[in-house]
């Protein structure tokens, strides 16, 4: 497994994510209760979060605008304006029977632990798994992990906008819930993948 160029990356086709019908936004007491009904027997899930950028210099970062976490089949969206979100996001993320994969987590960790208070447990860094599979000195990001495992490229447009307004446009629904749907089913495709492996050297002579 090798970290693909830029140049390969273009020429591969853009990831086709969720359907906007299957994301949901978390704005209210109702919504956290049905997403955490939905949520907490899950044994792994895909996890992001977004923040506003930061322009000037020395400019602070006031943490995480929104959280995302999905499923293979949903994704769901916690705007951190809303104290609702925020409670049934921090009981799904503190739960340690249920693992949280994504890409470069330390610094999530650190701004939902500074910012929100909201420990983070069982997590795997698929920037560093990832890595080490294809013997890389540096971590790999999502978007080359997109590429790498999934042979799809993940669209990057509404990265640098500013999450920090509401409502969220569609391109960002969109652009966030498929950062965390595609940590998913990356990690889905290499367990599956580690699983034949196994099989495989078992049935050898």
């Amino acid at each position: 497994m090798e970290r693909p160029t830029k140049e390969q990356i273009l020429e591969l086709p853009l990831y086709v994510g969720l359907d906007l019908s299957d994301i949901k936004i978390i704005e209210n007491e109702q919504d956290a209760t049905d997403a955490l009904k939905e949520l907490e027997n899950e044994t792994c899930l895909g996890f992001d979060t977004e923040s506003k950028p930061i322009f000037r210099k020395g400019e602070v970062s006031p943490g995480p605008a929104l959280i995302q976490l999905a499923t293979q089949s949903k994704a769901f969206l916690f705007p951190t304006r809303f104290p609702a979100a925020v409670a049934a996001v921090s009981k799904i993320l503190s739960n340690s029977n249920i693992e949280k994969v994504g890409f470069g987590l330390k610094g999530d960790n650190k701004e939902l632990r500074n910012k929100l208070n909201i420990d983070i447990v069982n997590t795997q860094d698929l920037s560093v798994t990832l890595k080490n599979l294809a013997g890389e000195k540096n971590s790999i990001g999502a978007r080359a992990a997109v590429a790498m495992v999934l042979k799809a490229r993940l669209g990057k447009g509404a990265q640098k906008s500013n999450w920090g307004a509401y409502p969220l446009k569609k391109n960002q629904i969109q652009y966030a819930a498929n950062d965390a749907h595609s940590a998913i089913c990356i990690e889905q495709t290499l367990s599956r993948k580690n699983i034949e492996s196994k099989n495989n050297k078992r049935k050898e002579p």
